[in-house]
């Protein structure tokens, strides 16, 4: 027996489910697309906005290990080293590396180049008038990766 044949529950026949003329769907693929690019464009845009530009994340990190420093928390300063200075710094002997003239201040930042790897020179001043410069590179977040005499 056919569909079309016999009793109906209702007096018309069976008709197909889809008897529309068929939409493209070009129109909903080159939205989806274009949101696409939007978002990325967007996140491209506002990504420094809300991490801060590499200067501001300098400054941010070396504040923090200095802070740390100066109230004898070497341990939290240790972990703001990158790994090649945590490898070779232990964290006992963290505040004698990097800070062996006391409380450090931020006296400046400028960007640099080091064998091809864009870092960050952060500028402390120490009370006994000296000076140094830490180098802050991007590694899983900026992280402190040597000292160098003023």
């Amino acid at each position: 027996m056919s569909q079309t044949e016999g009793p109906h529950l209702y007096d018309d026949g069976p008709e197909a489910l889809h008897t529309g003329t068929p939409r493209g769907a070009r129109g909903l693929i080159l939205a989806v697309l274009g949101g696409t690019v939007l978002v990325a464009v967007g996140m491209a845009v506002g990504l420094p906005l809300v991490k801060g530009t590499p200067h501001e994340q300098a400054r941010e990190v070396t504040g923090v290990f200095l802070d740390a420093l100066a109230g004898g928390d070497a341990e939290t300063a240790h972990q703001l080293l990158c790994e090649d200075e945590r490898a070779r710094v232990p964290a006992a002997e963290v505040a004698a590396e990097y800070a062996p003239g006391g409380v450090g201040e931020i006296t400046g930042t400028s960007a640099a180049d080091l064998d091809g790897v864009p870092v960050q020179q952060v500028e402390i001043g120490w009370p006994d008038g000296s000076t140094s410069t830490f180098t802050v590179l991007s590694e899983d977040g900026p992280r402190v990766c040597g000292v160098s005499a003023g």
